[in-house]
């Protein structure tokens, strides 16, 4: 069992699971905020977070900037230093230079941009390692010198920056942390983009 802050409780899905289904499924049956899933996999971490806004679904849907600076920040705390992570609007998490993984955000149908959403998921995906036999092999964190990332203790990492990350939240204030990291500020409409992430093909993050 992960050793998480509070308010985070855990569901762990073996490999083959969905973690932004299960997710889905859980806030839509009503479980409540900080709700966390993910997959134990040696190959890719799948993680997601139930998250409850206040604000309406158009700027509450800039969590996702939130949540991809989280992860940048965990990122930075154990990767070699003389190599870029860039987070690519609005979605991407590249590292040198290299797409190693992404995220994703999920609403109830129907809810209007002007109109609450009873809770959001976010969810995203980093490749841990590349499949055998790819040639080329696409970017994989081990490759790129996380020669010692172990899952459990990242998602422990990413849920103690997430709580930082939302700790006095606006639309604004993710933006500028995401700044930090962020490349092609705005190249994409991010309701647009958010309701099909480019960086992922049939289930499997891109090359």
């Amino acid at each position: 069992m992960l050793q998480l802050p509070p308010p985070f409780t855990e569901i762990v899905l073996r490999e083959g699971g969905d973690a932004f289904e299960r997710a889905v499924a859980e806030a839509g049956a009503g479980a409540g905020a900080g709700l966390l899933v993910w997959v134990r996999r040696p190959d890719r971490l799948d993680c997601a977070v139930i998250l409850e806004p206040e604000e309406t679904l158009a700027p509450a849907r800039h969590v996702i900037l939130a949540g991809l600076a989280a992860i940048a920040d965990a990122l930075a705390a154990i990767s070699p230093p003389e190599k870029p992570l860039v987070l690519a609007w609005p979605d991407r998490i590249l590292f040198d230079g290299g797409l190693v993984g992404g995220a994703r955000l999920g609403w109830p149908d129907g809810c209007a941009e002007d109109a609450r959403p009873d809770w959001l998921v976010f969810d995203f995906q980093l490749r841990i390692t590349a499949p055998e036999f790819s040639s080329p092999p696409p970017a994989a964190l081990v490759d790129e010198g996380f020669d010692d990332f172990e899952p459990g203790a990242f998602v422990e990492s990413f849920a103690r920056h997430l709580m930082l990350a939302l700790d006095g939240w606006s639309p604004q204030a993710a933006l500028t942390h995401w700044r930090r990291y962020g490349q092609n500020e705005g190249a994409a409409d991010l309701m647009s983009a958010l309701k099909h992430p480019g960086w992922l093909v049939d289930g499997e993050i891109a090359a």
